[in-house]
This record gives C-alpha cells, structure tokens and sequence, in this order.
C-alpha cells in the first residue's frame, strides 16, 4: 500500500505543490519584487514579472492562482481558451487554482430554463478544457448572466475546506440579478480566502453608484462559520469583474491618441477606479497592478477597433482584477510578540488583456498570482492507502484513517475517479465510507494506527486498464477531504456472447448498466442515485414466470440492471388470452388450469383443457397455467402477449386444426356464426 510518514508529504506532491526547503535562508518579501524579464506566463503580458521567491521552510507557495474575467456579452462561447487560461506557455504544470468571473452571460429565459436542466455551455467548455491539465470544479455560483467557478488541481482538494458560496443583486433596486456580486469562499491550506466577481452599473456619471453597490455587496454577503463571516474578513480578497469604471476629463480622441501612441499612463491619472481607491474608505487597502495594457471595452463586436457606432463610447478599463491582505490586527503584537512577516502575501506575476477573443465588445482580462501561504495545514483530513495496481478484483481494498476532529458522516463515500475527472462527483463507482457497517467497513491496524477499510464490488469496478484515483468525499463539508496519487486498474473485459445462465456473466452486465446510468455526463451524481434499480411493478415482480411485452424504449435500452431483466427471453413462450367475457361464461377455473399444467404431455406447445365451446389449448410448460390471472392482482380481461415466435407456433397449430380462444373486443360478435378462419384473422 502507498504508505508514509505522517506529516511528511511526498515528493510529488511536494513538487507540485511548489514546497522548497532552504536552510538557513531569511524570509523574502515578495510585495516589494524586482525587475525581471518579462512574465513568460503569456506573449500578451507586457508587465515584468518578480521573481520566483526563495521561501524557508516555515512557509510554502501556491505557484499560482490565475484569475480572469470577461463580459461576454452574451455570446456564444469561442472554439478555444487556452490561451485566455494560459494553457499553452509550457507553465501549467505552475498553475494550481483559477478563478473565472464571467457577466452578461446569455440569462433570457429559454437559456435559464435550458441550463436549469443542464450545465450551461461556458462552464462546460471550461471543464472540457481544464480537466485534461487536471483542474476540478472546486465550486460554482450564478446569478442570472454572472457566474463564476473556481478550480483547483486534484492533489490540492484535501487542502480546500469550508467551501460556500454567496449573491447579491443590485439591479433595480436589488429586485433584479442583471448587477451585483457573487463569491465563492473556503480555506486554502487553513488561509481563509474570497473570490468575489462583481458586475456593476454602467455610464460614466453612476461611479457613486457603484460605490454604494460595492458597499451593499459586502455588507449584505455573509458566511457560515466562526471565522471570516464577512468578506472583507477573509485573509484574502480577490475582487473582480465588469466593474465599469470609465476614464473621466479625457475626451474620446486624446483618449484613442494615448492608446494609439502606447502612453497609457497619461490615463491612469483620470481612471475613476484609481482615483476611488484613495477616496473611498470601502476600498481601503485594495491593490492592483499597473495598467499596461489597452482598455479593453468597448469593441466593435468580432474586430479590434474601439466603438465605431453613433454613440461612440469612449474606451475605458472596465474590466479589473484588484486584491486586498487582510491587515493584522493590533491585538497579535501585543505581550512582546510580534508577528512574523511575510505570513501572507501575494505577487502579480502577470496582469493582462487578450485582444485576440472578439466575441464580445469587451475583452477578457486575466492576472497570475504567487501567494505566499503559512504552513498551517500540511496534512489531509483522510488519509487513504491503496496498492499500486488493481489487477483482481479481491485487489479492490482501500483502507483510510480519518484525522482528529475530523466530523464524519454517514453519507460520506469514497469515489473511484478517471484520471482526469471534472468535479466531485463525476467518479465511475463508489463505496459507503460507513464505519458502523460490520460487513464493508472493519476496523485494520495501519502500521500501528487504527485505520478502517472498504472494498469495491466486482460489479463496480471498470474493466480494462487506466488510470484511476480514489477521493473520499466528506458530506459535511461538500468537498473531497482525502485524495490518492493515480494507480493503475488492469481487469480484463467481459467476454462478449458469454451465456445468459452465466451468473457471473449477469452481474458484470448489471454492472455496465449501472455505470452508463452513471457516466460522467450525468447531471445529477448524487450517490444516492447509485441504489440498486427495482421493478417500476413491485406486484409484478413476484411472478418470476410473468413476462409482458417490453415499450419499445425498453426494448432499445434496459432502464433496470436487474440480471433477469438482462437475461434473453425464452424461444418457447406461449401467447394466452384469457377474456372477460369467456372467463365468465364458460366457467373456467384456475383449478382445471392447474390440472392441465400437470398433464404429462409436456412437449406439447398447447394443452387441451374441455370446455363446453370445444377445446382449448393453452401452454403447459408456461408457469402462467398454474394461476388464474385473477387471482394474480392483475385486470381481468388483460392480454398478455410475448415475442413473435409464439405467434408462428400459434399459426401452425390453426393449421393443424386446434384453434386457441379468440381474441375479443368491445365490438367484436360474440355469437357461434363466425367462420374459423373470421375468428382468428389478425
């Protein structure tokens, strides 16, 4: 089994999480950095980039949070973004968080009414873009057209807990979703941090406005929790969006002369947003980089030319990205103590626009962060063991110790992920973590520590090779508290044509079933939907004998994995009719049924029950000629009928000249005059 030293991580994960050890080396202060050549991030940054800081051991960084927004003005999205994501400079691999805050996202109310059932199409194309480099959709939020999604890399999920997200609208008077803020909280690494996308009022003359909705914005958001209940609480902010601060004094041609002539500080100065950072008392403490890029609204839609059309609005930088520190407070350097520095703190690697989406007639802004982070929690809630290759199925062990004070559930579960997943719960199988389960969940002696253990079902296992990773979701908290490093699964297929009596055959076709009810397109993959599926007829699944004819979407595909259900159907089953009215006036009764059930002549495709009309000839060997279907719950003159072939034995048997009961309806005479062959036509 994977197994290590507690509180020692591996080094992988070491690797990836950007951890250095550097004895005897001072803290670095990375909020005063020096020039460096430019951000190989992204050819669009022209910002220089500090260099990567040499941290000691008390301190860790994330390498990266990368934060975009972007109005799309509700447009279709574009074929590609991975370069709006910075997928394609040779640093993911650097990369372990995104934040995307997205406005004016199509909200008419067939897309509303669309995406209520599934996921809208932005988010889809983010997750179809990110899960290859292994980012999960850590958690979402939306308010009519604003959205936003945080992801994170797999190996950091354990360390981001107390996730919850929060809206407010603005829009007329807070009545209407069109304007406001909506976030996304949790702990990173026991660091509480907030990602905030805002989009507020427009026009140049509404920045009052807008302060008094930024200010509404964090005093109506409020969390759950003993710590950071309100925004501006949390250990970092990041504030983002379609802010819609605009250039003021500047007319529109001074102001495209700047542009054009690449001296973009002669209009810093008038940016109503640089100017409301020193001003307003709301914005106190707010940092953001140098603008050296071009404002990025308003284009003329599908070109790179400012506004062309008769209003002519003059170019502005309404779409920022700004982050604020929470400042320590007074009491923690009191008593002689004085806090460290560099505890938190955050560097912009790069801060740009990129002119090349026209979409919208605004364009997506994105910035690169180096967060400096305490190495308060080093260690998973879950611990989860595992052996390196799944190659049987008695192989499917996992053991787990869950840490102290870790608040378990009931309805936790341990995922079996595709290597490359795109959130919590798009895994292939999963198994109850129940400790109080005697059969599933027994308490194991881990090296010397009391740890429990699952197992999966063969049924539940995915067949062939791949790679896979097991993720212990804590439902307390919503989030995946323990994860394993990828391991290979290798089970051989299950052998097509295989017979249908083969019990083992049935159950890994149970499986399959299940699985594709389950695939990672579901919309719903609660794990309460993974019970095993029943007979939508509770009453008629007690007649093992009893087979009606399946719709004709059963037909196509099985809505239950039942083994039965799965099992073709046998050659030899009789079509019976057994009508109302001649129940009734003919006296049949289940026990003559019964009598020609027992008839030796069991070969026979029909047996003769005597009737006063002539014979009769119903099916010996069919189970039904052992009950009357009135006795069975079932309507009286209900018709069952089987498969196409009983009707051609039926056809044979007209030629022999024995003729079964007639098929009677409503209209159809019930008098003695009608040919045989009248009876009996189709």
């Amino acid at each position: 089994p994977r197994q290590r030293p507690a509180g020692l991580p591996s080094p992988r994960r070491a690797r990836r999480s950007g951890e250095r050890c550097c004895p005897r080396q001072s803290p670095v202060t990375t909020s005063r950095p020096g020039r460096s050549p430019p951000c190989p991030a992204s050819p669009h940054c022209p910002r220089p980039c500090p260099a990567t800081p040499v941290l000691p051991c008390s301190s860790f960084v994330i390498p990266s949070i990368t934060v975009v927004t972007w109005n799309v003005g509700t447009a279709m999205p574009p074929n590609d973004v991975t370069s709006l994501l910075h997928l394609n400079t040779g640093e993911t691999n650097n990369m372990d968080m995104i934040a995307i805050g997205l406005q004016e996202v199509n909200s008419k109310i067939n897309k509303r009414l669309k995406d209520a059932l599934f996921t809208d199409q932005w988010s889809e194309l983010f997750m179809d873009v990110l899960s290859p480099f292994h980012f999960i959709l850590v958690s979402t939020v939306r308010m009519q057209g604003v959205i936003l999604l945080v992801f994170a890399k797999y190996y950091h999920l354990p360390f981001l807990q107390d996730i919850q997200t929060d809206c407010t609208r603005t829009g007329l008077g807070g009545y209407w979703g069109n304007k406001g803020g909506v976030s996304v909280r949790l702990s990173i690494f026991g660091h509480m941090v907030c990602f905030l996308n805002c989009h507020l009022p427009a026009h140049l003359e509404k920045a009052e406005q807008r302060k008094e909705d930024f200010a509404t914005i964090l005093h109506m958001q409020q969390f759950e929790g003993p710590v950071a209940n309100g925004i501006l609480d949390h250990d970092l902010v990041f504030w983002f969006g379609d802010l819609n601060f605009r250039i003021e004094s500047l007319d529109i041609c001074f102001v495209k002369y700047a542009i054009d002539s690449n001296v973009l500080s002669q209009l810093w100065e008038k940016d109503q947003l640089n100017i409301a950072k020193t001003t307003w008392p709301v914005l106190r403490g707010f940092q953001e980089g140098p603008l050296n890029f071009p404002p990025t609204f308003k284009f003329d839609v599908g070109t790179n030319k400012y506004d062309s059309s008769a209003k002519k609005r003059k170019p502005a930088w309404t779409d920022r990205i700004l982050w604020k520190i929470k400042p320590l407070s007074k009491e923690l350097g009191t008593g002689g103590h004085q806090p460290s520095q560099g505890v938190l703190s955050v560097s912009q690697l790069c801060y740009c626009s990129h002119m090349e989406y026209t979409v919208s007639d605004h364009k997506p802004v994105a910035a690169i962060f180096a967060v400096q982070f305490a190495s308060k929690v080093d260690k998973p809630l879950v611990e989860i063991y595992v052996a390196d290759e799944w190659s049987r199925p008695e192989q499917a062990v996992v053991r787990y110790k869950m840490a102290v004070g870790f608040h378990r559930s009931s309805w936790d579960w341990i995922g079996l992920y595709r290597v490359g997943f795109r959130h919590p719960k798009d895994y292939v199988s999963y198994v109850w973590a129940r400790s109080d389960d005697g059969e599933r969940c027994l308490e194991k002696q881990l090296s010397g520590i009391s740890g429990l253990q699952v197992m999966f079902s063969e049924e539940a296992l995915p067949k062939g090779n791949g790679e896979y990773i097991l993720g212990y979701y804590s439902n307390t908290s919503s989030s995946i508290a323990g994860v394993t490093e990828p391991f290979q699964i290798s089970l051989p297929r299950s052998e097509e044509g295989s017979s249908s009596t083969d019990s083992s055959g049935s159950s890994s076709e149970e499986d399959d079933s299940t699985l594709v009810l389950l695939a990672p397109k579901s919309r719903s993959p609660s794990p309460g939907k993974m019970k095993r599926h029943r007979s939508r007829s509770p009453s008629l699944a007690k007649f093992q004998g009893l087979i009606l004819r399946p719709s004709s979407r059963d037909r196509v595909t099985s809505r239950s994995p039942s083994p039965q259900s799965r099992r073709s159907l046998p050659r030899d089953i009789p079509t019976i009719h057994l009508p109302q009215g001649e129940l009734g006036h003919r006296g049949v009764k289940s026990k003559e049924l019964g009598q020609a059930a027992e008839c030796p002549e069991g070969s026979s495709f029909y047996q003769t029950v005597k009737e006063q009309g002539g014979p009769r000839r119903i099916s010996a060997d069919s189970p039904l000629a052992r009950a009357d279907p009135r006795n069975l719950g079932l309507l009286p003159a209900l018709r069952l009928e089987t498969i196409d072939q009983a009707l051609g034995r039926w056809r044979e048997s007209a030629d022999q000249g024995y003729y079964p009961c007639r098929r009677m309806s409503p209209t159809s005479p019930s008098g003695s005059d009608t040919s045989p062959q009248e009876r009996h036509s189709p």
